[in-house]
């Protein structure tokens, strides 16, 4: 195998692309070492091995990974690099966690242009479903709050320049991910809102209240009651329909 460009994907599954081969079959173990340098930065030897096999001794968990290099490096020449202590995939290889996590951060700078394609470009589903290493599960909680308030963000601004249609597409994706977050319901009724649509407002504050009332049996903060103040039918708390318990 040459030492090509490659990429790694880790939403949805894991899957390395390395020109025109790819290493969907390379060992579980390889895998595992291969996506934990993708989600940190330049571990050290002693920290990828504690990390990877920590039921097992410190002297036996480095051989372990001595022996993960070697049939990595088999398999996928290049593919990692080892400076001194520290490890990490070689400048070659991009990933799909990388590149969101860009994304997001140039969608939440309020400078930034606005873009919501890399959501729809296979960046949106989970990081390494049926992995549940602690490390998998910190990783992947993270990206997915820094996506969904990326989204929210990309829907404010898409709005302020009178894109509407898209905006409500961009926050309806991220309450269908997670139907229990309000700031993507705060963010579809202002939507509504910036566009006149007071009906389509009121239909999502009373639809996401009775939601709420149901699964959670809470209201609404005040935050999203205010964003329905001044509207005749939503002025006070105390003129709301009782709210349903589950």
């Amino acid at each position: 195998m040459d030492a090509g460009p490659a990429r790694l994907l880790l939403f949805g599954g894991f899957a390395l692309d390395c020109g025109d081969a790819r290493t969907e079959v390379l060992p579980r173990a390889a895998q595992r070492l291969i996506a934990y340098l993708a989600l940190s930065r330049h571990p050290a030897r002693a920290a990828v091995a504690g990390q990877l096999w920590p039921d097992v001794s410190e002297k036996h968990a480095q051989g372990s990974l001595r022996t993960v290099l070697w049939r990595l490096q088999k398999a996928a020449p290049g593919l990692v690099d080892v400076s001194g202590d520290a490890m990490s995939l070689a400048p070659r290889v991009r990933t799909d966690v990388r590149e969101m996590t860009d994304w997001a951060h140039r969608a939440l700078d309020p400078r930034g242009d606005v873009e919501w394609a890399p959501f729809c470009e296979g960046l949106s589903g989970e990081l390494l479903p049926g992995w549940y290493d602690d490390w998998v599960l910190v990783e992947r909680e993270r990206c997915r709050q820094l996506r969904m308030c990326a989204l929210e963000r990309v829907a404010d601004k898409l709005a302020a320049k009178g894109r509407h249609w898209e905006a409500v597409q961009v926050a309806c994706a991220v309450i269908r991910e997670e139907p229990l977050r309000e700031t993507a319901h705060r963010t579809l009724l202002r939507i509504h809102l910036a566009d006149g649509n007071v009906a389509e407002a009121i239909r999502t504050y009373e639809w996401f209240r009775e939601l709420l009332a149901d699964e959670l049996g809470l209201s609404p903060t005040p935050q999203m009651h205010s964003l329905m103040c001044g509207i005749g039918r939503v002025q006070t708390v105390d003129n709301l329909v009782p709210l349903r318990r589950a």
